[in-house]
């Protein structure tokens, strides 16, 4: 009598613990395919082959992004940095930054590129590499581990399109 009540209780959690995993399923379209011989379609232009993009709406697909943006940055030793950032449609750009009460200005221009989730840009120029998340009719500049700059002054590293 133990023993059958044992094997019951026994089947009855092989059941209850093979009703918990989870089932794989595929979608299919007319033919049946495994997962190991499913073939992804072809990417239709070199741009979608060149570059990975991640789904759905991003800054850099969904946001009117080119354009002239600009702010006073903070600085060490100066009143700020009076900085001019034009970004072109071909992801090239210029920059131009005036050093306050100091009568200094630089000038670069190079390319910038998008990262992966199509929502920061890295600038490529001759002096000028710095990154920038991408809003709505704004840049966010940022550290150069591609973070958001902290603190007080943090409102200072926003850019407004012109």
């Amino acid at each position: 009598m133990m023993k059958s009540k044992m094997l019951v209780l026994g089947m009855g959690a092989v059941l209850f613990l093979a009703s918990c995993s989870k089932k794989e399923t595929t979608e299919t379209t007319g033919t049946i395919t495994d997962s190991a011989t499913a073939v992804q379609p072809a990417a239709t232009d070199s741009i979608t082959k060149a570059t990975p993009t991640a789904a759905g709406d991003t800054s850099e697909n969904a946001l009117d992004w080119a354009g002239t943006y600009e702010a006073t940055v903070p600085c060490a030793d100066c009143p700020g940095i009076k900085t001019s950032l034009t970004l072109n449609n071909d992801k090239t750009f210029s920059i131009s930054e005036e050093y306050l009460d100091r009568n200094s200005k630089n000038q670069d221009k190079g390319s910038f590129t998008w990262d992966a989730t199509g929502s920061m840009i890295t600038l490529k120029g001759k002096t000028a590499n710095y990154k920038y998340k991408v809003g709505e009719n704004m840049l966010i500049q940022l550290d150069m581990e591609g973070k958001e700059i902290d603190g007080p002054n943090k409102d200072l590293y926003v850019f407004k399109k012109k």
